[in-house]
């Protein structure tokens, strides 16, 4: 059953206010739209520490600490990347959990082995990070193409997110 963001959002926040925890984002592809919509949910300042757009690779490596020979051997828009960038933030903002999220919104960037659409996501806690690649198909007839993509890769990282609070609760 997928939620809709606001209703992902209102529940991924109960969740970690009623267990005194917090969260950070690491995001690329997606360009702050995760941060805006954590940050829509009145109260969220109780449990979202904040966040860092690292879209350019110098971020990933000078600010969040990825290592420029990760970037350069398994590409910016990696699980190893990822993760990387998780860890990064978590450990940038102290928080509980952290997401990340690298990508090629189109339209162009996109190669063979990683064609317009790809994005890597991850969700990072105490010892333990979870990373999906995953292809969000658009339609170049659509008015906003990268848009479809941002969103999906937006909307998938916090149904993860929710589904990883959920199992870390039980």
């Amino acid at each position: 059953m997928e939620l809709s963001d606001r209703t992902l959002v209102k529940n991924i926040g109960a969740i970690l206010a009623q267990n005194g925890q917090t969260l950070s984002v690491a995001e690329s592809c997606t360009g702050g739209l995760i941060g805006m919509l954590l940050t829509s949910e009145p109260g969220s300042s109780e449990w979202f520490a904040g966040g860092v757009i690292a879209y350019a690779d110098r971020i990933k490596t000078d600010l969040l600490g990825v290592p420029i020979e990760m970037i350069q051997k398994f590409g910016s828009v990696s699980n190893e990347v990822v993760t990387a960038m998780a860890s990064g933030i978590r450990s940038l903002t102290g928080t509980d959990y952290s997401l990340s999220v690298s990508g090629i919104a189109g339209p162009t960037g996109g190669t063979p082995e990683k064609p317009v659409g790809t994005v890597c996501m991850a969700v990072d806690s105490d010892g333990s990070c979870t990373t999906v690649m995953k292809h969000f198909s658009h339609s170049h007839s659509h008015p906003h193409p990268r848009e479809v993509v941002r969103k999906a890769s937006a909307s998938y990282l916090l149904e993860m997110l929710y589904s990883r609070l959920r199992e870390d609760g039980k």
